[in-house]
């Protein structure tokens, strides 16, 4: 039996029972005789419109979480990112309230962007978060930067000016590189870059290209020496996690304000 046919079937035998209670209570009470009952006004002291009795704890709770995650919110512009602004290479385009980060910038005649999200952060595993923690402990204890094992998928698309066509690579940063999954190529470059839901549903059906690793190893590795030519190396690998964390952790503040925000208004 379905789970939506069980709940049916439950929620019929629970107003049949009820039903059948009501019936029985009415015809005791046509049975009993009438007696004035004093009359009680109800009391709105103890309760605000708008407000459960469970509100003010939670907001307490909101109150102790933003308290402690404040303490791990980096104020100003934090140095990893300084840094890749002082480049002057790659240009970052983020807008606050949404989880997509962007990455672009040009290289001879072409146009490269990366595009990923902090959503990743939350569907990683629970063993890629501890092999992250374990490896930051053991660059703890040998001096040296950690890496982040946890994946992040990056979308790379490369066009050129006066050249028709987009190169798509599917791509995933993990442990300070970059993983080529797969390899598309559109001749419609609008169509290969736009991220709109209608874009998205054209390219369906349209040959992606072959799995990256069925390619000739050879060819792997040249392709592997082409994005790294154009600055999809560890430096920008280790660069991608550190600031979706960065974010993340801002969003979330920012979140647990809005909502405590809300409860209390």
């Amino acid at each position: 039996m379905s789970a939506i046919r069980a709940l049916k079937l439950s929620t019929r035998a629970v107003s049949t029972r009820q039903l059948s209670r009501a019936s029985t209570l009415s015809s005791s009470l046509l049975r009993m005789p009438l007696v004035a009952v004093p009359q009680r006004a109800f009391s709105v002291s103890a309760r605000v419109a708008g407000q459960g009795t469970s509100d003010v704890t939670l907001v307490e709770k909101l109150a102790t979480e933003i308290s402690y995650e404040k303490e791990a919110v980096v104020t100003g512009t934090p140095e990893f990112l300084q840094a890749l602004k002082d480049e002057g290479i790659w240009k970052i385009e983020e807008t606050a309230g949404q989880d997509e980060i962007s990455l672009t910038r040009t290289f001879g005649n072409e146009t490269i962007k990366l595009i990923f999200s902090i959503a990743d952060l939350q569907n990683a595993e629970p063993d890629e978060v501890e092999e992250h923690e374990e490896s930051g402990e053991e660059g703890e204890a040998e001096e040296s930067e950690p890496m982040q094992n946890y994946p992040i998928r990056v979308n790379a698309s490369i066009t050129k000016a006066g050249a028709p066509g987009a190169l798509v690579l599917d791509t995933v940063v993990q442990e300070g590189g970059f993983i080529i999954e797969n390899i598309s190529f559109y001749n419609d470059a609008k169509l290969g870059t736009d991220v709109t839901a209608e874009a998205d549903w054209q390219r369906r059906g349209l040959y992606i290209g072959p799995e990256f690793e069925t390619l000739d190893p050879a060819v792997q590795e040249e392709f592997d020496q082409f994005i790294a030519e154009r600055g999809l190396n560890e430096k920008l690998a280790l660069f991608i996690p550190e600031y979706c964390e960065f974010k993340e952790q801002n969003e979330y503040v920012k979140w647990l304000n809005s909502v405590s925000k809300f409860i209390q208004a």
